[in-house]
């Protein structure tokens, strides 16, 4: 029988033993957890702190781009007020162009027609009463201070 007590007792120590490792096992392995948990805590503080700037700079973003925006926008609206100003002043301009090609040519009509028949409106002048002052050179072909005078006619001023 002392054989088999001897195996007893060696096999309580050896049960001894390895439930010592058993126990540096577990206590490794509860270390390593600690440590992964502690790991894992921090890498997710640091995901948190990247997303929270990532968030922050697009935030800066979106009111940079806002305040272009708002920029752009009101430079448009000068630019608009600009253009419609500008339609407005081409406007008037054509109308004025329009009516001083319209007076030229009236005066043109009204040159030609007093260069054909020069002859018979001067006799004609001649005879009224307010070209009769001995001093009025109006009609006068050698005067021409006549041609520094400005003319003022317009077109339903003469009836043909």
């Amino acid at each position: 029988m002392a054989p088999s007590s001897g195996t007893s007792s060696g096999s309580s120590s050896m049960s001894h033993q390895n439930s010592g490792s058993e126990e540096d096992l577990m206590a490794l392995m509860d270390q390593r957890k600690r440590k992964r948990m502690v790991s894992n805590r921090e890498s997710a503080r640091r995901s948190r702190l990247r997303k929270q700037k990532h968030l922050d700079d697009l935030t800066g973003q979106i009111n940079q781009l806002k305040k272009e925006n708002h920029q752009i926008i009101s430079s448009l609206n000068i630019t608009s007020q600009h253009y419609m100003n500008m339609e407005a002043e081409n406007s008037v301009l054509r109308a004025q162009a329009d009516e001083l090609s319209s007076r030229l040519q009236s005066l043109n009509e009204i040159a030609s027609f007093l260069n054909a028949n020069n002859g018979g409106l001067y006799a004609a002048a001649a005879d009224s009463s307010c070209f009769n002052e001995p001093n009025s050179s109006f009609f006068d072909p050698l005067n021409l201070s006549n041609l520094n005078q400005p003319i003022m006619a317009s077109a339903d001023m003469f009836h043909y």
